[in-house]
């Protein structure tokens, strides 16, 4: 069970995940799984943020049904996460 949950809502964001991601793998704390909940994003940030979860297995990409707003995105992230803390 990972100690930190990393809860982002996405939804076009192909201009800033990469930094998002870049951020969070250069911190040298390591026990954290990061969840990235997409809302039906129409630009390319779905294919970025599912590229990452297929190279760290510490990320895990959930996509909504359709577009149901960051708070139903964070929501969905604090379902699925396990982290003793939620960021």
């Amino acid at each position: 069970m990972p100690k930190v949950s990393i809860i982002t809502p996405n939804y076009n964001s192909t201009k800033f995940i990469q930094a998002t991601h870049d951020s969070i793998i250069a911190q040298t704390f390591t026990d954290w799984e990061w969840l990235i909940v997409d809302d039906r994003s129409i630009d390319n940030s779905f294919n970025t943020i599912s590229r990452f979860s297929e190279l760290d297995p510490r990320i895990k990409v959930f996509q909504n049904p359709k577009n149901l707003g960051a708070s139903a995105s964070r929501n969905k992230g604090l379902e699925e996460a396990t982290g003793e803390y939620i960021a």
